[in-house]
């Protein structure tokens, strides 16, 4: 990203990926402990407090003396970027009237490349179980995440958006110090010594981050 236009085409492409992180994480969370009405113990209480902690900070942390959400802290920085979010709200606004993620994400016109990310994402929430969804939050997120926004926060100019650094910084900070770990944990957890679950998790991450290299290459040929 070399120019203010260059962040603002990457922010309007990857606020997509920030968005269905939540989805992601919120299967988790609706298998390792219990969301429903009445309540009943379930999972592991290691798997609880790994899930809740994560979804604490992702859902209401603490920053700027106030509480908010890593999405809506970016989409933030994306009004300060001058980012177009037009797509992201329509989007939203969709889903909030009950369209399905894949009708909403076709009337709102979201670029290809995020839109087949969103896809495959939602896809290995539909399709795959629990220890496999959870090695794709691992692998593809929480793993890869603090080195990839370390590049990006190093960038010159980059400082001049610093609601963006801040969702860059916060990351970087909790991901690489608190989450991955946890992440890592709930994924041996889940598996064991099962040689087919670990494979099931080896071939969802494979694929999560095959999707995640084509997301970044579209992004790229979108700022060329």
């Amino acid at each position: 990203m070399n120019s203010r236009e260059d962040m603002a085409t990457f922010m309007a492409h990857h606020v997509f990926a920030v968005w269905d992180f939540m989805s992601l994480l919120k299967s988790l969370q609706r298998e390792l402990t219990c969301v429903d009405v009445p309540w009943v113990p379930r999972g592991t209480e290691v798997g609880r407090r790994l899930i809740n902690d994560i979804v604490l900070v992702e859902e209401s942390d603490e920053l700027n003396g106030g509480f908010t959400s890593h999405f809506e802290l970016y989409r933030a920085g994306m009004a300060e970027a001058a980012a177009d979010t037009t797509r992201i709200d329509t989007f939203l606004a969709l889903i909030t009237e009950g369209h399905d993620v894949s009708s909403a994400l076709r009337v709102s016109q979201v670029p290809a490349p995020a839109a087949e990310f969103v896809r495959t994402t939602f896809e290995i929430i539909s399709d795959r179980p629990l220890h496999c969804r959870a090695a794709a939050f691992a692998f593809s997120r929480e793993d890869l995440i603090p080195d990839m926004f370390d590049q990006v926060i190093k960038k010159e100019g980059t400082d001049r958006f610093p609601l963006f650094c801040d969702y860059l910084a916060r990351h970087i900070e909790v991901d690489g110090e608190e989450h991955t770990p946890m992440a890592m944990q709930m994924v041996a957890d889940l598996c064991g010594a099962d040689d087919a679950r670990w494979q099931g998790a080896v071939e969802t991450a494979t694929l999560a981050l095959e999707a995640r290299s084509r997301l970044w290459d579209g992004i790229a040929e979108a700022m060329a």
